[in-house]
C-alpha cells in the first residue's frame, strides 16, 4: 500500500466537523504528500479527550471550520517527506499536539517541554509551513488542529509531533500517552514533582484528573483527596488511588477550599485543576499549604480567562501558581519512559479505556463523553 501512495495524495475517511456543536460527518476527503519534515500516517485508532469536545463547541477563535479534531492517537508511518530520517516507512508512532524539535535551547534542556523553534498554539495550519494537508472531494481547504488531526484515516503530522514506540505496545494503550494519560500523571511527576507521603488534592476526575491520581499514587502520595460533583466518581477513583472524596456541589455554606483546609489541617501539599474554571484554580490556590504548596493548572478554560489574585495573598502565603501543558513531559524523552512503565504493570492505564467502537461511531463517542458516561474511548479505524 505505502508504495502505491507514496508521493499521491490519498482518499480516505474523515469526520469533519462543518460547524460549532454540530454533529461530525464522516466523508471522503483527500490527504496531500508529506512535504519536507513531514510524515503521513495511517491512524490505527484515535480517542477522544475533553479539549476536543471543547473546540468542538467553540465558535470564536481559534476555533474555525470546516476542521478535522482529533489529538490522542497511534498510527504506523505510511510516507516520509525529504529531510526526514528519524522514523520509516512501517515505523508505529504516536502524534503528539506538543512539539520536540530536540534542537533548540528549550528541546535540549530539562527544565522545559515548551519548544521555541515550533510554539505551541491552536493552529488550522501545519507548523512549518502554514497551510493544510487536507481538502474535501471539491478542492475545499479542511483545517487542522493542535497539528494532529486523527479523526481520519490518515493524517500528516510534523515530525516535532511525533514519537517513535514499540510495535509491542497495544494500541489502545499506547494512544492513550497522545494527551490525557502523559498530561496528567506527568503534572504529578514532572511539574510538581509530588514527594512520598504527601498530599494532594485534585479538581475534577476526569480522565486528566484520575490521571494525576495515578501519578500521585505512583510518586508516593499518602493522601489523594478527589474532588468532583459526581458522587459516583469516589467509587471509581479508588481504582487510580483517591483516598477521599469531597462532593463540591454539597458543602452547605463552605466554599469547598474550607472543607480542604479543614481536613488537611492547612492546606493540602499540592493541588492540581483539572476542569478549566478560574473559580476553580481560585478554590485550589486557596487550599494549598501556605509557605511550600503548589498549585498546578491543568484544565483548558475558555479563551480570554482571567484569574485575580491579590499581591498581598501571593507575597505572604509563600505559595506558588504553574501551569502544566502536557504535564510538562517531553515526548520523544518521557514518554518512552511512561510507556514501559505501562508495559511494566506499574503504570495502569487499561482502566482508562471504558468503552471501545468502530471509527463510524465516533458521534455516539461524543455523547458519551459529553454525558460524563466515558472516561476515554478508544475508535478503531478498521474494526
Amino acid at each position: 500500500m505505502a508504495g502505491e501512495t507514496k508521493g499521491k495524495p490519498i482518499r480516505c475517511r474523515a469526520a469533519v466537523c462543518w460547524k460549532a456543536g454540530e454533529p461530525l460527518v464522516m466523508e471522503e476527503v483527500m490527504v496531500a504528500p508529506p512535504l519536507a519534515g513531514e510524515v503521513r500516517i495511517r491512524i490505527i485508532c484515535t480517542s477522544l479527550c475533553h479539549s476536543d469536545i471543547t473546540f468542538w463547541k467553540l465558535k470564536e477563535p481559534p476555533s474555525c471550520f470546516p476542521r478535522i479534531l482529533g489529538h490522542e492517537a497511534v498510527g504506523v508511518v505510511e510516507s516520509v517527506g525529504e529531510n526526514v530520517s528519524e522514523v520509516t516507512e512501517g515505523d508505529i508512532v504516536l502524534p503528539i499536539f506538543m512539539p520536540d524539535c530536540g534542537q533548540c535551547t528549550d528541546c535540549k534542556s530539562e527544565k522545559s517541554n515548551l519548544c521555541s523553534k515550533f510554539p505551541f498554539r491552536i493552529s488550522p495550519w501545519m507548523p512549518r509551513y502554514e497551510s493544510s494537508r487536507f481538502t474535501t472531494l471539491k478542492g475545499e481547504v479542511l483545517y487542522h488542529f493542535l497539528f494532529v488531526s486523527s479523526f481520519s484515516e490518515y493524517t500528516v503530522v510534523d515530525t516535532a509531533n511525533i514519537t517513535k514506540i514499540d510495535p509491542a505496545i497495544p494500541p489502545y494503550r499506547a494512544c492513550l500517552f497522545s494527551c490525557g494519560v502523559s498530561t496528567g500523571v506527568g503534572a504529578a511527576w514532572k511539574t510538581a514533582n509530588v514527594e512520598k507521603g504527601s498530599t494532594v488534592a485534585i479538581f475534577g476526575l476526569g480522565a486528566i484528573g484520575l490521571a494525576v491520581a495515578e501519578g500521585a499514587r505512583l510518586c508516593g502520595a499518602s493522601r489523594i483527596i478527589g474532588v468532583d460533583l459526581n458522587p459516583d466518581k469516589f467509587e471509581i477513583g479508588k481504582k487510580f488511588g483517591i483516598t477521599d472524596f469531597v462532593n463540591s456541589g454539597n458543602c452547605g455554606n463552605k466554599p469547598v477550599s474550607q472543607v480542604i483546609m479543614e481536613m488537611t489541617e492547612g492546606g493540602a501539599d499540592y493541588c492540581f485543576e483539572c476542569v478549566g474554571l478560574a473559580s476553580l484554580v481560585d478554590e485550589a490556590f486557596a487550599c494549598c499549604r501556605k509557605g511550600w504548596g503548589k498549585t498546578i493548572v491543568l484544565g483548558v478554560d475558555r479563551p480570554g480567562s482571567m484569574l485575580k489574585f491579590s499581591s498581598f495573598e501571593i507575597l505572604h502565603s509563600g505559595k506558588s501558581l504553574t501551569g502544566s501543558l502536557y504535564g510538562s513531559i517531553k515526548p520523544k524523552s518521557d514518554v518512552p519512559v511512561l510507556l514501559k512503565r505501562c508495559m511494566d504493570k506499574e503504570l495502569e492505564v487499561d482502566k482508562f479505556v471504558t468503552h471501545e467502537l468502530k471509527f463510524e461511531d465516533i458521534n455516539k463517542a461524543f455523547d458519551l463523553l459529553i454525558e460524563g458516561k466515558s472516561l476515554r474511548c478508544v475508535l478503531w479505524m478498521d474494526k
